[in-house]
C-alpha cells in the first residue's frame, strides 16, 4: 500500500478528465499512475449530494398538492351553489 497523498488540483484535474473529457477510470488511472479504486472514490466524491434537492422537490410537491386541494374545495363549493341555484330557478315558475 502506498500513502503517497495527492493535492486536490490534482484529484480535480483527474475527475475532471473522468467526467468531463469522457475517459475511462481505467485509463486515466493508468496514465496518472493512480489505483482505479482511488479515482473511483474521488469521483464519487465529487458529484453533489442530491439528497437537499429531493427534499426540496418533495417540499415543492407538498406545496402543490396542498394548493391543488384547496382549489379542489373552493371548485367543488362553487358547484354546490351552482347546484341549489340551478334547483330553485327550476323551481320558480316563469
Amino acid at each position: 500500500m502506498s500513502n503517497q497523498r495527492f493535492t486536490p488540483e490534482f484529484k480535480d484535474e483527474a475527475v475532471r478528465q473522468v467526467i468531463e473529457r469522457s475517459y475511462s477510470v481505467a485509463e486515466v488511472s493508468e496514465r496518472l499512475g493512480v489505483s482505479a479504486h482511488s479515482l473511483y472514490k474521488w469521483v464519487k466524491a465529487s458529484k453533489p449530494d442530491d439528497s437537499d434537492q429531493r427534499a426540496s422537490e418533495l417540499l415543492q410537491a407538498k406545496s402543490e398538492v396542498l394548493k391543488l386541494r384547496a382549489q379542489l374545495r373552493r371548485t367543488e363549493e362553487e358547484r354546490d351553489i351552482l347546484k341549489k341555484a340551478a334547483r330553485y330557478f327550476a323551481q320558480q315558475p316563469e
